[in-house]
C-alpha cells in the first residue's frame, strides 16, 4: 500500500473550517503519512452563491496553522464544471439519466402530499418516462431543465466500509437524484464522482454524515465506469449533551482556538484521539509518533465527545512543555498587538515565566498579564475583586503593613513576601492576600503575588495599594 496510498480532504469554503471537517482532514493527512501516500486538497466551491475566495484561503490557512501540508496544488471545482457537465452528458446518453422539467416548488409539494398521505417523499418519477415529444413541449414552456439520475428499481447497494463493515440499502429507498442543476451546476455527488477517479483517491475517509450519499456515488461511478475507492466513515464529533456539536457547545471554528491561544501542536495531539486511540493508550504524543501509530482499523463507530475541558489540560502541558524562550516567542506578537507602546519585553518575559507552570491558553496567560502594561489612570479593580477586598478582616490594617513594608523591603520576591508581615495582625494569609492581590492585579487571584509586585515596580506597587486604601474611606 505504501505508494499506492492518495487521499483527500474536500472542504465547501462556505464558512469557518470547523473542527469536524479539521479532524477528517487531519485524519486524511495521518493515513497518507502513515503510509507513505500523497494527501490532496480539493476546494468544493460548486455552490458559486454561498462559496467565497475569502473562506477558501481561510481554510487553507488554518490548515496550515495545524501543520497539515497537502502535495499537489489544491483542486477548484469551480473550474471544472465542462467535465461535469461531459459526464452528464454522457449518462443522458446512455440512458442512465434523463432531463427532468419539474421545478423546485412542485417537488416540494408533490412530497408534502406524499407526507399528508402517509407515503414516503421523494421524487416520484414525473419525468423519468416522458417521450421526445413531451420532453421538447416541457422545455418550449420555458421550464427549467436538470438532469436526474436513473436509480435502479430493485435490489441493493453494497460496499464495504474499513471502519463501519459491511454497509447495504435497498434501492427500492433510493430514488431518482439530481445530478446537473437547471443552472448547470453539478450536484456534489456527480463531482463527487468524477474528481475522486481523476484525482486518483484509493481512500475516501470522511464523516459518517456523508454514509448515506455512498451509494449515489458508487452508482455514477459505476455508470460512468470509474471503479470505487475504499470507503471509511469516521465518528460524528458531540458535545456533552450529545447532540452534534455546534456553536451552542462552544467553540468550534479552528480560527476561534488559534485566536484563544491554543497551541497548534496541542489541538493537533487532542482531534487526532477523537474517534482513535493508539495501542498504548497514552494520550500525549509528537507528531511523529501520531504518524506512525495511525492506522484506520483502530478508529471507533460511536460518537466521539468533544471535551473543552480535557483540550485546555491538554495544551496546558504543551504550554509547560515549551522553554521560556519558545514562549516568549510565541507570545510577544500578540502581546505587542495588544499592549502596544505599554508593552515591556523583559517584564512580559518574567510575567511569562512565573505564569507558564499555570498556564491553560497563550490568550489566557496574557490575560494574567495585562495589570502590568495598563495605564495607571485606567487600572481598576473588577467589581467581584473589589467585594472581596472590602470584605476582607481588617484589610484596612492589612494595606497599610503592606503599603509599609514596600517602601523600605529589598526588592526581590523573596524579600517581598508579605507572610510575615501579616502575622503580628493575626490575620491568615489565606484570607488576606486576595485583597493584596486585588489591589495589586485588579483581581483577587492571578500571577504569583510577590513576583508581580516585583515586576510591576515599586512605585506602580505602591501606588496601586495606597489607592485601594483610600479608596476604603
Amino acid at each position: 500500500m505504501a505508494d499506492s496510498v492518495r487521499v483527500r480532504f474536500a472542504p465547501a469554503p462556505t464558512g469557518y473550517l470547523h473542527v469536524g471537517g479539521t479532524r477528517t482532514a487531519l485524519y486524511n493527512w495521518l493515513f497518507a503519512r502513515h503510509h507513505g501516500g500523497t494527501f490532496l486538497l480539493r476546494i468544493e466551491d460548486t455552490d458559486v452563491a454561498r462559496s467565497h475566495p475569502e473562506w477558501a484561503e481561510g481554510i487553507q490557512s488554518a490548515l496550515r496553522w495545524l501543520g497539515l501540508d497537502w502535495d499537489e496544488e489544491p483542486v477548484l471545482q469551480s473550474t471544472r464544471f465542462d467535465r461535469y457537465r461531459e459526464a452528464a452528458d454522457r449518462l443522458l446518453a446512455e440512458g442512465r439519466a434523463y432531463e427532468c422539467y419539474c421545478t423546485e416548488e412542485e417537488v416540494r409539494a408533490r412530497n408534502d402530499a406524499a407526507l399528508a398521505q402517509g407515503r414516503t417523499p421523494g421524487y416520484d418519477g414525473r419525468c423519468r418516462d416522458l417521450s421526445p415529444g413531451q420532453r421538447a413541449a416541457l422545455a418550449a414552456e420555458g421550464r427549467p431543465r436538470s438532469v436526474r439520475f436513473r436509480t435502479p428499481d430493485e435490489g441493493v447497494s453494497t460496499f464495504f466500509d474499513l471502519v463501519r463493515g459491511e454497509v447495504t440499502v435497498e434501492w427500492s429507498t433510493v430514488h431518482d437524484f439530481v445530478v446537473l442543476r437547471a443552472t448547470g451546476a453539478p450536484v456534489f455527488f456527480l463531482a463527487n464522482a468524477v474528481d475522486d477517479a481523476e484525482m486518483g483517491i484509493t481512500h475516501v475517509i470522511r464523516g459518517e454524515d456523508l454514509l448515506d450519499s455512498t451509494h449515489r456515488v458508487l452508482a455514477l461511478r459505476s455508470a460512468l465506469g470509474l471503479g470505487r475507492p475504499d470507503y471509511a466513515h469516521l465518528p460524528l464529533l458531540v458535545g456533552a449533551d450529545r447532540a452534534k456539536l455546534s456553536k451552542r457547545h462552544g467553540a468550534v471554528a479552528i480560527e476561534d482556538f488559534r485566536d484563544r491561544g491554543y497551541l497548534p501542536e496541542a489541538l493537533f495531539n487532542y482531534l487526532a484521539l477523537l474517534g482513535w486511540s493508539p495501542e498504548d493508550g497514552r494520550e500525549l504524543h509528537s507528531r511523529d509518533e501520531l504518524v506512525a501509530a495511525f492506522d484506520l482499523d483502530r478508529v471507533t463507530h460511536s460518537a466521539a465527545f468533544f471535551d473543552h475541558q480535557k483540550l485546555d489540560w491538554m495544551n496546558g502541558e504543551y504550554l509547560r512543555a515549551l522553554s521560556l524562550d519558545d514562549l516568549v516567542r510565541r507570545a510577544s506578537a500578540r502581546a505587542r498587538e495588544r499592549f502596544g507602546e505599554r508593552l515591556d519585553e523583559d517584564v512580559l518575559r518574567g510575567a511569562l515565566r512565573i505564569g507558564q507552570e499555570r498556564a491553560v491558553t497563550l490568550e489566557a496567560l496574557l490575560d494574567q498579564t495585562e495589570f502590568l502594561f495598563v495605564d495607571e489612570r485606567d487600572f481598576e479593580i473588577a467589581p467581584d475583586s473589589w467585594e472581596r477586598l472590602a470584605g476582607t478582616e481588617r484589610v484596612a490594617e492589612v494595606l497599610d503593613a503592606v503599603a509599609g513594608h514596600l517602601e523600605t523591603c529589598d526588592w526581590t520576591a523573596e524579600a517581598i513576601d508579605l507572610r510575615p508581615v501579616l502575622e503580628p495582625l493575626g490575620v491568615k494569609p489565606r484570607k488576606a492576600l486576595p485583597a493584596v492581590y486585588a489591589a495589586v492585579e485588579g483581581r483577587h487571584a492571578g500571577l504569583p503575588l510577590f513576583d508581580s509586585i516585583e515586576l510591576l515596580g515599586r512605585e506602580r506597587a505602591l501606588r496601586r495599594v495606597r489607592a485601594a486604601r483610600e479608596r476604603l474611606e
